[in-house]
């Protein structure tokens, strides 16, 4: 795999601070045309929404900035990860590789028996693509790519996207280049010296929306007649306690007709919820899962949500009031975590799943739909969280990465083997 120092031109003159110090390079500086050659980036890991869609954000900058820059996905490969990297239009390349937490013993000796092969089959993914850069994600399918671009000597930066990170990227840490933070004060103790306080990156759609102005505090009802919005959001895997308790919660809402729910069900309990919306005569909009993300929470009002950092950060970005109940099995407790970080600045609220019952979820639904001042005070310091250029500042950061490496590397040195 070869490069050189002007192959990253175009890429660096993107990451390059404009100021009195430093200025974007320019055919003048050079005296010769500039090399416009595409930057090569492998993203590697997914499994769920909540590692794959980072990783399709920043795909999506780094596509935006030149149609040119290839961009590779490497990882299981489940129906998940297919359907999503197709609507977003980049290839996947799967590798058989399996997950260690949690699993049981005997499960995680097998999957340390197929580690090599995953890392054989990573280094010939990665020797075909040729990649200036590697991102992690952070699920356990980043891991045999990863260490792959370390044997092969081609830059790593990881993205984490949970206050406690997850075990893949505490093992992943010493080997990268940058490590991409979604939360100031996350743990895992990083290299302070490769770390960078980005934000969790969000898709184009969701950047467009917080850009747009439309924040949950212009979407507090002003007129009596519109119905209050409710958006209920499992994950892209769907959660049946969550479901249970938002149908639960039906009965107890007094004047059922001023509200309107949009929920994301999951595939196992969308024809449950759909039933249980139209036996008690509420408005619904129910689907297994949602493509058109932005559109469904600009006309959300309230958020009944996991915490998944994904779905943190899109609240924070779009300014949207939020009730948080974590996943109680997640990694770590990360979703709780997560939620604690807002619920401790005023910009959410917390009901952990040992103690949700329809009851207590109606009552919270409906005291939000009759305290608007409360509802928008919500909605206002998630606003000030939010981080929605975070998609952006790391790319930059990539870009300077991959420019400083290869300024480092005789012209046309190899860079990976």
């Amino acid at each position: 795999m070869r490069t050189s120092r002007r192959r990253h031109t175009l890429c660096f003159q993107m990451a390059a601070p404009a100021g009195p110090d430093v200025r974007p390079l320019s055919t003048a500086d050079t005296g010769r045309p500039q090399d416009t050659r595409p930057l090569r980036v492998v993203v590697a890991g997914g499994g769920t929404g909540g590692h794959l869609f980072p990783g399709i954000a920043v795909a999506e900058e780094i596509r935006g900035r030149d149609p040119r820059n290839p961009v590779l996905f490497i990882s299981r490969g489940n129906e998940f990860e297919r359907s999503a990297l197709a609507r977003a239009g980049f290839p996947l390349e799967p590798i058989a590789v399996e997950g260690l937490k949690g699993r049981g013993r005997w499960n995680q000796v097998r999957a340390l028996g197929r580690l090599p092969r995953a890392v054989a089959q990573s280094v010939c993914r990665l020797r075909e693509f040729r990649p200036d850069l590697v991102i992690g994600l952070g699920s356990y399918s980043a891991g045999p790519v990863v260490l792959a671009a370390w044997l092969l000597r081609i830059p790593i930066a990881l993205c984490e996207q949970n206050t406690l990170p997850g075990i893949t990227n505490r093992a992943l840490a010493r080997l990268a280049d940058r490590i991409f933070i979604a939360f100031e004060r996350t743990g895992g103790g990083f290299d302070p010296g490769k770390t960078r306080w980005t934000g969790n990156p969000l898709r184009r759609e969701i950047v467009h929306a917080a850009s747009g102005g439309s924040t949950g505090v212009a979407t507090v009802p002003s007129d009596p007649h519109r119905p209050f919005t409710v958006l209920v959001l499992g994950g892209s895997q769907g959660a049946h306690r969550l479901n249970t308790a938002v149908v639960e919660a039906l009965d107890h809402l007094e004047d059922r007709e001023r509200f309107f729910f949009i929920h994301q069900t999951g595939p196992a309990d969308e024809a449950m919820a759909a039933a249980a919306y139209a036996r008690s005569g509420t408005t619904a909009r129910v689907r297994a899962f949602f493509t058109d993300m932005a559109v469904q929470y600009l006309g959300a009002d309230l958020v009944v949500c996991r915490a998944g950092a994904t779905t943190v950060a899109e609240i924070t970005a779009l300014g949207k009031a939020a009730v948080f109940i974590p996943f109680p099995f997640a990694a770590d407790d990360h979703q709780r975590l997560n939620a604690r970080r807002l619920v401790d600045a005023g910009a959410a609220e917390m009901i952990d799943e040992q103690e949700l019952t329809g009851a207590r979820l109606g009552a919270r639904i409906g005291f939000y739909a009759s305290h608007p001042e409360a509802l928008a005070g919500l909605a206002g310091q998630a606003a000030r969280l939010g981080k929605p250029d975070a998609a952006r500042h790391i790319v930059d950061e990539c870009c300077r990465l991959v420019a400083e490496r290869a300024s480092r590397k005789p012209a046309g040195g190899p860079t990976g083997g």
